[in-house]
C-alpha cells in the first residue's frame, strides 16, 4: 500500500488558509508541455544515473571531496535515483537506494539530528536526509514493516527537531538550537516538513506558519530573496529557496509569488543571461521546483532552456562538476533538475 497522500492545505498550515485555493489544472504537475523530455536528456540522464551507481560507498554514502561521507550529498544522490523510479523493493537500482537508506537511518541520532562526521552545517543535511526518509517512507510499498518501523521512528524524531529548534524569528541556520536563520537552512526544513506530512506524519501547522511570515520578511522590493534579515542583497539562488517555501507551505497565489519569479525569470533565465555560477546548482535545484510549481509560461520558458544548459555541461564521465561541493553532488543537482518531468517525487506535486 503506497502510504502517499498529496496534502491539502488546510492540512499543512493555517496560514494558507486564507490563500485562493488552486485550480486542479495549476502548475506543471498536470500540463506537460509538448516533448519536455527528449532522447539527448535520456541520454544524459541514463549517464549521470549510472555515474552516481559507480561511485556510491560500500557503506552507502557518497564521498565528495572535503564534504566526505555526507548525509546531505547522500539523501540527494539517492532521490536523484528515485526520480527515475528506482526505490527500495522496485527498479534496477533499488538496493542502491536501499543502500542510502541504511547510511542516513545509522546516522539519526537519538535526539533526532540526521548527521554525519563529515557534515558541514549540520541542519543543512538534516533538512535533506529527512526529506528523503519521508519520499521513501510515503512511496515504499507495505511488506518489510521493520524497516518501516525504523523509518518512521526517524522521520518523527526528524520532524520533533526541527520542530524544537525554529528560532523566533522563525527560522532556522546551521546548527540545531533555536539561536539565528537564513532562508537557504529554512527552504531545507519547510520541505522535510512538507515531505514528513504527505507520508502521514504530524506537522505543526503553527511552525509552518511561523516559517511563511520568515520568508515573507526576507524578500526585498525588486522581488528578490536576502540571506538573512536587516539588509541584505537579492541573490537569484535564495529567491529561488524563497519562492520555493512558499509553495511548499502551501501557497500558491501570493504578490510575493509573483514578484519573486519575475525577479528570478530577469537575472537568472537559462541561456538569456550569466547567473554567477556561485550556487549555481543550488539555485538551479529550487528554481526548477518553482517554475514548475507555478506552471504556465514560468514552466514552458524555464524548463526547455535549463534542460539545454544542463545537457550541456554534463561531462563525459556523466558527471556534473560544482566546483565548492564535487561532482556527486553537482550530477544529482544536475539529475533532480532534469527529472522534474518525469513527476514521480511526490513532494514535487501540489
Amino acid at each position: 500500500m503506497i502510504r502517499t497522500a498529496i496534502i491539502s492545505c488546510s492540512l499543512l498550515t493555517s496560514a494558507c488558509l486564507a490563500q485562493t485555493a488552486t485550480p486542479d489544472n495549476a502548475g506543471a504537475q498536470n500540463n506537460p508541455l509538448e516533448q519536455e523530455i527528449t532522447p539527448e536528456l535520456d541520454q544524459a540522464v541514463n549517464a549521470g544515473i549510472a555515474y552516481l551507481a559507480s561511485t556510491q560507498q560500500p557503506d552507502g554514502s557518497w564521498d565528495s571531496g572535503r564534504y566526505g561521507k555526507n548525509v546531505a550529498i547522500t539523501a540527494l544522490a539517492c532521490l536523484a535515483i528515485m526520480s527515475d523510479g528506482h526505490i527500495p523493493g522496485r527498479g534496477e537500482l533499488g538496493t542502491t537506494v536501499d543502500r542510502g537508506v541504511e547510511f542516513i537511518l545509522s546516522a539519526s541520532k537519538e535526539s533526532g539530528l540526521i548527521t554525519s562526521e563529515a557534515n558541514n552545517g549540520p541542519m543543512y543535511g538534516h533538512g535533506f536526509a529527512a526529506l528523503f526518509l519521508g519520499e521513501v517512507y510515503g512511496m515504499t510499498p507495505g511488506g518489510d514493516d521493520a524497516r518501516a518501523d525504523r523509518i518512521h521512528e526517524a522521520l518523527v524524531k526528524a520532524v520533533r527537531l526541527i520542530e524544537q529548534t525554529q528560532n523566533d524569528e522563525g527560522g532556522w541556520r546551521y546548527n540545531p538550537v533555536p539561536y539565528d536563520a537564513d532562508v537557504s537552512v529554512t527552504i531545507c526544513q519547510i520541505m522535510a516538513l512538507r515531505s514528513a506530512r504527505n507520508a502521514g506524519i504530524e506537522v505543526n501547522a503553527q511552525v509552518i506558519d511561523r516559517a511563511v511570515e520568515y520568508v515573507r520578511m526576507c524578500q526585498n522590493s525588486d522581488g528578490g530573496f536576502k540571506y538573512q534579515l536587516g539588509s541584505g542583497n537579492s541573490a537569484w539562488p535564495r529567491t529561488a529557496a524563497g519562492v520555493a517555501s512558499l509553495f511548499y507551505a502551501g501557497i500558491y497565489e501570493d504578490e510575493a509569488i509573483d514578484n519573486g519569479l519575475a525577479y528570478l525569470e530577469t537575472h537568472a533565465m537559462p541561456g538569456k543571461s550569466s547567473p554567477s555560477r556561485s550556487h549555481y546548482f543550488y539555485g538551479q535545484y529550487y528554481a526548477v521546483q518553482a517554475m514548475y510549481l507555478a506552471g504556465d509560461n514560468h514552466w514552458a520558458q524555464w524548463w526547455p532552456a535549463v534542460r539545454e544548459e544542463l545537457v550541456v555541461a554534463q561531462n563525459d564521465d556523466g558527471s556534473w562538476d560544482d566546483r565548492s561541493v564535487g561532482p556527486p553532488y553537482g550530477t544529482a543537482m544536475a539529475l533532480i533538475v532534469l527529472q522534474m518531468p518525469k513527476r514521480y517525487l511526490p513532494i514535487f506535486q501540489k
